[in-house]
């Protein structure tokens, strides 16, 4: 457990809440492309670590995103016209570009080169993975961009499902790293079979029915990697079936995959209370699944499970998600909830706006878990100490040379080589920093 103020630590975000100063050091995955991919279209309200802001893509392709409150008097620019290479708020004509400089001021004397003064807040931007990224940050200590890890070519075949969630980041991001939940609350869609795991069009299979993973966890500079052993139906004595999770702190966790694609997610902090939630299936050589086929399959389609900002609008917590009690009691499912990513937003929400993690009962499943909060207090106390932020000090390793992994390898088998490039392998040799699973739950207890 954690006391109250290790937890308003690891989950606040706005203003200058410590951890958000951490993450505004990293470039931010905002917004996805498509939500801008107009040129001179509708502008977007978003909001990121309790900030209002706007995106809109100009007259030449390039993507603004700003302040939403226009600096004059204060009216939004979401209602502003995106035109001539610029944003006009509609209340006294001024207009930015994408840069935040003002480039008219109609309500002014031209003279008065008042026009030439006022410059408002933008933040820089990069797109790549099916998003638009932003900086948050000190522009002087802003680090280079580079490709996420689902999208490592421009090959990459990436499909996102999108949902505004009304609960904070972390115990998202716990949610994600907790391989342990996936053998009841996903027992359904994920089923049991001999072969590889693989993905249908229905639901996921892989090769064990043992509920009770082994947790072991690699400490790495960007976060850790963690392997959840299990027995697998086949070769039981001489064999295990690994599942590696790679969290790549601050937002992002890479699933293990299937054998059809491979899957991510990122959560971006809207504010304290609300967080962005990111599903990806992707494939580096433009294989795996389509976009369209993707939200399906996780019952997240647009203009059915959630309207055109990603609001949930068909299963919420006010209707129990749709929870169907006659599904659960005929043995076709074990929540009643359509779903994986449902199933997981119930249970989430359900923890409240904020997680109470002082009263929690933490056991060796928790492992990654711990581990997680472990390592996000210690990078913030060290950021605050004036240290580089997590995964940006050196050694640095590009994300696209990260990944996750899944499969059946003899028991004699160093899990921490298994899905790890030539690069990381040399890198991560030199850190030591493994914890047992009894270290581990003592830490828990």
């Amino acid at each position: 457990m954690l006391t109250a103020q290790e937890n308003d630590t690891l989950t606040r975000v706005e203003g200058g809440a410590p951890m958000g100063r951490l993450m505004r050091r990293h470039w931010i995955p905002a917004i996805l492309s498509e939500q801008v991919a107009e040129p001179d279209g509708r502008p977007v309200r978003l909001k990121i670590l309790g900030e209002p802001l706007v995106a809109f893509r100009d007259s030449e392709g390039r993507v603004g995103v700003m302040g939403e409150f226009c600096p004059h008097r204060k009216a939004s620019l979401a209602f502003g016209r995106n035109e001539d290479s610029g944003l006009r708020c509609l209340y006294h004509g001024w207009k930015f570009d994408v840069d935040g400089n003002c480039l008219d001021m109609p309500s002014e004397p031209r003279e008065s080169g008042f026009c030439d003064r006022v410059k408002h807040k933008a933040y820089p931007t990069r797109e790549a993975g099916g998003f638009v990224w932003i900086y948050m940050g000190d522009p002087a200590r802003m680090p280079d961009f580079e490709a996420p890890p689902w999208a490592p070519t421009e090959r990459a075949n990436v499909a996102i499902m999108k949902v505004d969630l009304p609960c904070n980041w972390a115990q998202i991001m716990e949610g994600q790293i907790d391989s342990a939940h996936s053998s009841s609350l996903h027992s359904s869609d994920m089923k049991p079979a001999r072969g590889e795991a693989r993905a249908l069009d229905t639901h996921w299979v892989r090769p064990s029915t043992d509920k009770n993973p082994r947790i072991q966890v690699q400490v790495t500079n960007y976060g850790f990697r963690y392997a959840a052993l299990r027995r697998p139906i086949q070769n039981a004595a001489t064999h295990d079936y690994v599942r590696i999770t790679t969290y790549v702190a601050p937002f992002t966790a890479l699933i293990p995959p299937n054998a059809s694609y491979n899957v991510a997610s990122v959560i971006v902090p809207k504010d304290d209370t609300s967080s962005y939630f990111h599903f990806i299936a992707w494939h580096p050589e433009g294989g795996g699944i389509s976009t369209d086929s993707w939200r399906k399959f996780c019952v997240m389609e647009v203009g059915v499970d959630v309207d055109s900002e990603f609001r949930p609008i068909k299963r919420h917590a006010g209707n129990d998600y749709g929870q169907d009690r006659n599904w659960m009691k005929s043995g076709d499912s074990f929540t009643g909830i359509p779903g994986i990513p449902n199933q997981d937003i119930a249970m989430w929400e359900s923890m409240g706006a904020i997680s109470d993690r002082t009263s929690e009962r933490l056991g060796a499943s928790d492992i990654a878990v711990i581990q997680f909060r472990r390592i996000l207090l210690d990078a913030v106390a060290r950021h605050e100490a004036g240290a580089d932020p997590i995964g940006l000090a050196a050694p640095h390793l590009p994300q696209a040379k990260l990944a996750s992994y899944q499969g059946v390898v003899p028991k004699t088998e160093d899990w921490r080589k298994l899905g790890a490039s030539d690069e990381e392998s040399a890198t991560l040799d030199g850190m030591e920093q493994d914890e047992t699973e009894q270290e581990m739950a003592n830490a828990a207890a």
